[in-house]
């Protein structure tokens, strides 16, 4: 037990990183409504809190490497815990944005890569391929529990209570990482201030581009801001468009900027040779589409069974809990075969079932929830997830030199990240521009409404179309002046809409974990050598 005393205590903090990642989504309608916000609300403090995560993990790897992993673990974990005390005491949604999506972003970026490194200078050998499949098999079981943590403590108590004990984990992981070993930092490490800069201000303008498409529109624009009584869409065209083509330019100007500092003899913020790396670069691309399956997954999914079929926040975390199990026993699963067959195969293996899944999830997503084809499809996608997971994290540090692991740590919480940002902000995005345009056809086409109703609901949704329940939308044109039978029909229309809109949503996740098998090719083909004894292998 003492040889495994530092995956212990990494696997831990591991959990706590991803459970804060899933453990919200479950809970979305009842933070929503403790904090006077939105669904789209709860959409933006879930996708800046992996945005911050994804624009500053490549600084908080080059940190660790100046002030020494353990040194950054350590701060970074009191800086989390500090974040998640303010999440818990939110009274509203700018301070669940600063606690949550910007605190608690910031320790992460710290704690994430020192976790990779750390666990990489503590294991060598097979010991260090038997860490890194824990930390995998803990990152399955953290993204399993949430919905059913967050669940159950939202509906017997409240969710903040999350919030407080991810504060009194930390403060315990701070207490032991002391016994942690670490290499000497490189204190003469100099970190280019643009590179970080370009780095976040890049992915932030593609992210905050695509979460607003729902509102301004992908390139013609619906909504666009106003600014002293002007509309702003340059050439008839949606900022959308223009802020994910600056982001694209403010990157490829970041990535140029790397080469040029390697061409000065500069530490660059990223080695972009890494990327001539064929297997880093699957692992790193498969992180993308798994995180981005299933983040999207958790936003949509929590929606339609919180506001479409009327269920409370346990209901909706047991509804899930057969991605859950699935998630825990392929991933258990995953690390067993490690040594049997080839992570090409499990991985390529993994990616198939996930989608295999997401067809049953569609056939089962309709006006009434259908049970059995929906909890067969969330345990076969998380048994995809678990198969994943079991095989990429170990690929991605084994495709690299001892030297470069805190830096692939960084990448890897980059890519997981990114993916989980594009997830909940383009499905999330779509889901309601489908909506949006679903229900004004329905709407227009329906002959028991009148003329003077269906103006309403087009002027209305002309301001963006809220994500509420079917007797909620009747309500709204009963209060709105309108008659018992335009209610019922506006609200069963809606009701409609947001059901092929899901299903459409739902549709481009399954599309590309289809296509993601074509960026598996270049995993490892090879099979692993069976790990007969580690304790040898553990650095002391």
């Amino acid at each position: 037990m003492k040889r495994w005393f530092v995956i212990i205590v990494l696997a831990v903090s591991q959990f706590v990183m991803v459970l804060d990642s899933t453990v919200m989504n479950v809970s979305i309608s009842q933070v929503a409504q403790d904090l006077d916000t939105t669904i789209t609300g709860m959409q933006a403090a879930i996708t800046f809190y992996t945005l911050t995560m994804a624009a500053f993990m490549l600084t908080g790897g080059k940190l660790g490497d100046k002030w020494g992993r353990g040194r950054a673990f350590k701060i970074g974990s009191v800086i989390y815990g500090i974040g998640s005390l303010l999440t818990a005491l939110s009274p509203n949604l700018p301070m669940l944005l600063f606690g949550w999506s910007l605190v608690e972003g910031l320790g992460a970026v710290l704690v994430i890569p020192a976790i990779a490194a750390l666990a990489a200078i503590n294991y060598s050998g097979k010991a260090r391929v038997a860490a890194f499949s824990i930390l995998g098999a803990v990152t399955g079981l953290a993204a399993a529990a949430g919905p059913l943590i967050g669940g159950l403590v939202t509906t017997y108590a409240s969710w903040r209570y999350v919030f407080v004990a991810e504060t009194i984990v930390m403060i315990a992981v701070l207490l032991v990482s002391g016994r942690i070993k670490d290499v000497p930092a490189d204190r003469g490490l100099k970190i280019d201030v643009l590179s970080v800069i370009l780095s976040a201000a890049g992915m932030a303008l593609v992210v905050f581009g695509v979460l607003q498409s729902k509102t301004w529109g992908w390139f013609i624009p619906l909504n666009p801001p106003v600014v002293g009584g002007v509309e702003i869409a340059p050439l008839g065209v949606s900022p959308v468009t223009y802020l994910i083509l600056l982001g694209i330019i403010v990157l490829w100007w970041f990535v140029q900027r790397q080469r040029t500092l390697q061409e000065k003899g500069r530490m660059p913020l990223l080695k972009v040779g890494l990327f001539r790396i064929a297997a880093l670069r699957s692992g790193l691309s498969g992180f993308l589409v798994q995180y981005f399956a299933i983040a999207a997954l958790f936003f949509v999914i929590p929606v339609y069974l919180q506001t479409m079929q009327g269920y409370d926040a346990l209901e909706t975390g047991l509804k899930i809990l057969p991605l859950s199990a699935g998630l825990i026993l392929f991933s258990v699963l995953g690390s067993w075969l490690t040594s049997r067959r080839s992570a090409k195969r499990i991985a390529q293996i993994g990616q198939i079932t996930m989608a295999i899944g997401l067809l049953f999830v569609l056939v089962a997503i309709q006006p009434e929830l259908a049970g059995w084809p929906f909890a067969i499809g969330m345990f076969v996608v998380g048994a995809g997830f678990g198969l994943l997971a079991s095989q990429l994290g170990n690929v991605n540090m084994s495709a690299v030199e001892k030297d470069d692991t805190s830096e692939v740590g960084g990448l890897q919480g980059t890519f997981q990240n990114l993916g989980s940002s594009f997830g909940t902000a383009i499905v999330g995005s779509v889901f309601i521009l489908l909506l949006a345009s679903g229900f004004g056809a329905a709407v227009a086409e329906n002959a028991t409404i009148d003329d003077d109703s269906r103006q309403q609901v087009t002027e209305y949704l002309e301001q963006g179309v809220p994500i509420i329940s079917q007797d909620e939308a009747e309500q709204l044109v009963l209060d709105s002046g309108g008659s018992a039978e335009v209610a019922s029909a506006i609200a069963g229309d809606y009701a409609e809409s947001q059901v092929e809109a899901l299903k459409q949503a739902i549709f481009i996740v399954f599309a590309l974990m289809v296509l993601s098998l074509l960026l598996s090719r270049n995993l490892p083909a090879e099979i692993a050598a069976r790990p007969e004894s580690v304790e040898e292998e553990v650095v002391t």
